[in-house]
């Protein structure tokens, strides 16, 4: 039966006098203090799992602890693994006593990609709650502004993507092969491989044309035996007993999937490079993998691939609210939705609001005025009269300055908890590696004001 946290766990490891084992004791503090985290990440372990059959496993509060440290240090799960076993500061934190067996990096790995997105994310509002009532944060002045968190593929070219087509695709219909030796398949892999790496070393815009063509003729017959295999291997299947029939129906709908995003990249790899065409961002593969991805670029100076995210932060520092954004919205469209969340969470609007130049307009100024807000400040003007975002020049100055802090938080995040690159497959894990990042800023800002 899973559980919440441990009733009367073995005996506890020593504790250590080091910077980073006081701030994790008061991390472990706060924590205890709130009382029911570990009840909602254990909601998410159990769900659509027998809670009253198998082994106990880790407990929600052990899972959300385990996902703190990994956040915090930027590890792996095979590092993680391995500092739970080694480490008495982290066994301590985590609940784990001198008996206990150390969890594996695949029971880490499948406790901690289990917690929602929304679990997440309501954790954080309940700290942001409890800063205010503490003291520590009033919600009375925020600053808002966007960052890019990139999605954990390689740079996509035409070319990179075409292979990633034909060695997937070869991948599984070897084994379907192996299941139905009635399916034909020839593995072109190695030739597409030196097409790829043909069109990256071209110095002639014929010679790399030429490897072009060879490669997306290589994708097309590869493609065109899996149309061919379809019908095979659902006839196939229905033969099967249970397990196996379902077996091959997974394998079937996976080279059903990667066969259609591989016509889409034959279709987009003919438009950009035999017909000169351009393909719009929203139309745009960029991997075959995390399809989720957006393209998002910024004022014409790089283009970024993964996710734009809204951020809104306090004098503090902490956190106060995050979005993850699909597409690339400009900022200003979010200044109404940022706002009614902060309403939302703390339950009136700030005082005072600090915004990027990019979210700057004379409506979003009226709306924030509308919504409550007596001082918003936009970095950039455009047009805008000093006079009418703040009640004084002295006000938009300091606002002005302050909102140039959101920066200072934005790279606390990206550096710190790994905020730069999300290391988790899917959209979903996508959002709660985002929010997981998030969460271990907040508590470890908190936790050091605790301590000072």
């Amino acid at each position: 039966m899973r559980k919440n946290h441990q009733e009367q766990p073995s005996l506890p490891p020593r504790g250590i006098a080091h910077e980073h084992a006081k701030e994790l004791e008061a991390l472990s503090d706060l924590l205890a203090a709130e009382g029911t985290f570990g009840e909602l990440v254990a909601q998410d372990l159990s769900e659509g799992v027998d809670p009253d059959t198998g082994r106990p496993g880790l407990t929600g509060e052990q899972t959300l602890r385990a996902a703190l440290v990994r956040q915090m240090h930027g590890y792996s799960y095979e590092e993680l693994a391995f500092h739970l076993a080694d480490s008495v500061s982290f066994q301590r934190f985590c609940g784990l006593g001198l008996g206990d067996k150390p969890p594996s990096k695949s029971t880490l790995q499948r406790n901690i990609k289990r917690v929602r997105p929304e679990t997440w994310e309501s954790i954080n509002r309940r700290l942001v709650v409890g800063a205010r009532e503490d003291g520590v944060e009033s919600g009375r002045k925020v600053r808002v502004d966007c960052t890019v968190v990139d999605s954990p593929i390689h740079h996509p070219t035409d070319s990179s993507l075409l292979f990633d087509v034909v060695r997937v695709v070869a991948r599984l219909m070897g084994r379907a092969k192996g299941y139905c030796g009635a399916v034909e398949f020839s593995n072109r892999m190695r030739r597409a491989k030196r097409r790829m790496l043909g069109v990256g070393y071209a110095k002639k815009s014929k010679v790399r044309r030429d490897a072009y063509k060879d490669l997306v003729d290589v994708t097309i017959e590869t493609l065109e035996f899996v149309a061919a295999a379809m019908p095979l291997l659902k006839e196939f299947s229905e033969d099967l007993a249970r397990d196996g029939a379902i077996e091959v129906r997974g394998l079937i709908a996976e080279l059903d999937h990667y066969s259609q995003l591989g016509w889409q990249v034959v279709e987009q790899t003919h438009r950009r490079v035999f017909e000169d065409d351009r393909v719009s961002a929203g139309d745009k593969v960029v991997s075959i993998f995390e399809e989720h991805t957006d393209v998002i670029v910024k004022d014409r100076r790089e283009t970024l691939f993964g996710h734009k995210v809204c951020l809104s932060t306090g004098p503090s520092s902490l956190v106060l609210d995050c979005v993850v954004l699909d597409g690339n919205p400009a900022d200003s469209t979010l200044v109404e939705t940022m706002l009614d969340r902060h309403t939302d969470i703390l339950g009136k609007p700030p005082r005072q609001a600090a915004f990027d130049g990019g979210f700057a307009s004379k409506a979003n100024l009226a709306l924030a005025k509308a919504k409550g807000v007596k001082d918003a400040c936009f970095h950039k003007k455009r047009g805008l009269e000093v006079s009418d975002m703040a009640k004084s020049a002295w006000v938009f100055k300091r606002l002005r300055r302050f909102r140039a802090g959101v920066e200072g938080c934005i790279s606390f995040l990206k550096r710190s908890f790994g905020m730069d690159r999300c290391r988790w497959r899917g959209s979903q894990s996508f959002k709660s590696y985002v929010w997981a990042s998030v969460v271990a800023c907040n508590l470890l800002i908190l936790a050091r004001h605790a301590l000072n």
